[in-house]
C-alpha cells in the first residue's frame, strides 16, 4: 500500500490518499503479516453456519475499511510528524486485518460489502473533522474507535459458528492488535473524547453493522 513521505507536498499526500482509498475498496492490499488462519483447519459449515461467517466476516472487513479511512483522513490534516506516523503506522497493521477478512469472506464463498466505497468515504471524512480538532483530539478518536471495535470482536467471538475455528484465529488476533493501537494512542497523549460523541460513533457503527451483514 502506499506510503507517504514527511515532506510531500499536499497534491502528493492526496495522491496517495487516493491511492489508498482506490486500494482498499476496489483492490486486495497485501497484508504485511502471515495470515493467522492459514494454519487451522478449515471445517466444512452447514448452509446457515456459512451464511453467518460469512456476515460476520464482512461486518469486520467493514469495520477494516473504515479504520483505513478513518486513520489515512486523520493523517493528512495532523499536525505532528509524530502523530501522522503513529496513524499510518495504525492503518497499515489495519491493512493486514482487511485482508485476512477479505481471505476468510473468499474462503466463505462470499463477497465485501457492497457499499465500501461509501463507509470509507464517510469515514475518512470524520477522521480529516477529528484530526482538525489538534492532534490530542485525533488520539482520542484512535482510542474510542479501537476500544469499540475490539468490544464488538468480543461479541463476535462468541457468537461464530462453533466450528468455525479459522474465522476465531484471525478474530482473536485482531482483537489483540486493536487493544494494543489503544493502548499506544493513550500512551501518545490521547484525549478523552466528550459526550455525545462516543455514543453517536457507537449508534453509526451499529448502523453499519446492520447493513454490512447483508449486504
Amino acid at each position: 500500500m502506499a506510503t507517504s513521505r514527511p515532506h510531500d507536498t499536499p497534491i502528493d499526500r492526496f495522491l496517495t490518499d487516493t491511492q489508498r482509498a482506490l486500494e482498499t475498496v476496489f483492490g486486495r492490499p497485501p497484508a504485511a503479516r502471515p495470515n493467522p488462519g492459514r494454519g487451522t483447519p478449515d471445517v466444512e459449515l452447514d448452509g446457515a453456519e456459512r451464511r453467518h461467517a460469512a456476515g460476520l466476516m464482512r461486518i469486520n472487513h467493514v469495520g477494516e475499511v473504515c479504520a483505513q479511512a478513518l486513520y489515512v483522513g486523520q493523517a493528512s490534516v495532523a499536525r505532528d510528524p509524530a502523530t501522522r506516523e503513529h496513524l499510518l503506522e495504525a492503518a497499515q497493521e489495519e491493512t493486514d486485518h482487511l485482508a485476512w477478512c477479505a481471505d476468510r469472506l473468499k474462503e466463505l464463498d462470499s463477497r465485501p460489502s457492497l457499499f465500501n466505497p461509501l463507509w470509507y468515504a464517510g469515514s475518512y471524512a470524520i477522521g480529516v473533522l477529528a484530526g482538525l480538532r489538534g492532534d490530542g483530539w485525533n488520539l482520542g478518536f484512535v482510542v474510542e474507535t479501537e476500544r469499540q471495535v475490539e468490544a464488538h470482536l468480543d461479541e463476535h467471538l462468541q457468537i461464530l459458528p462453533e466450528a468455525d475455528l479459522r474465522s476465531r484465529v484471525i478474530l482473536s488476533t485482531m482483537k489483540e492488535d486493536e487493544a494494543r493501537h489503544a493502548d499506544n494512542a493513550e500512551q501518545a497523549g490521547a484525549r478523552v473524547l466528550p459526550p455525545p460523541i462516543p455514543s453517536i460513533m457507537a449508534a453509526a457503527s451499529k448502523f453499519m453493522k446492520t447493513v454490512a451483514y447483508r449486504l
